[in-house]
């Protein structure tokens, strides 16, 4: 009967781990660590925090890979981000909740200084969809980044 209960229990809590691990990415946050993906090499490039303040979402580099990038400035940047250093750079700007997605903000490219408008997706609890475009949303690229673990 003891074993009975034992195995009943493992069971149930098994059942439990599955059910939280399959979570849908509505219950998760955007809120975090996210690791950005380089484009053309495939290898992670940095890691962007993302978090709210006063209702919208920000996003700044809290980490870069490449030893010989650590120490870059946003050279081509214009305003109070021109030759600040990409390190601690707040590159998403003021995204607004729509629905399960955030748009309505701005991201930074520091490589090109340039400034695109920006969608975030969850598409799941650990991979983040990140959307900048010119003008319409068809009009852009897409990147998908990893959730810090």
């Amino acid at each position: 009967m003891k074993k009975i209960c034992v195995s009943l229990f493992v069971l149930v809590l098994s059942a439990m781990g599955s059910v939280q691990a399959n979570q849908p990415a509505a219950t998760a946050t955007v809120t975090g660590q996210w690791t950005t993906i380089d484009d053309e090499t495939g290898q992670p490039k940095s890691v962007v925090e993302i978090y709210q303040e006063n209702g919208k979402l920000y996003g700044k580099v809290v980490k870069i890979f490449d030893p010989a990038k650590k120490a870059a400035l946003c050279r081509q940047c214009k305003g109070a981000d021109k030759d600040q250093p990409v390190l601690g750079l707040v590159i998403i700007k003021g995204l607004s909740k729509d629905g399960d997605d955030y748009s309505d903000g701005d991201i930074l490219d520091p490589k090109n200084g340039k400034l695109y408008s920006c969608t975030l997706s969850l598409d799941t609890a650990d991979q983040l969809t990140v959307r900048g475009y010119l003008g319409f949303a068809l009009l852009g690229r897409s990147q998908t980044w990893q959730r810090v673990i």
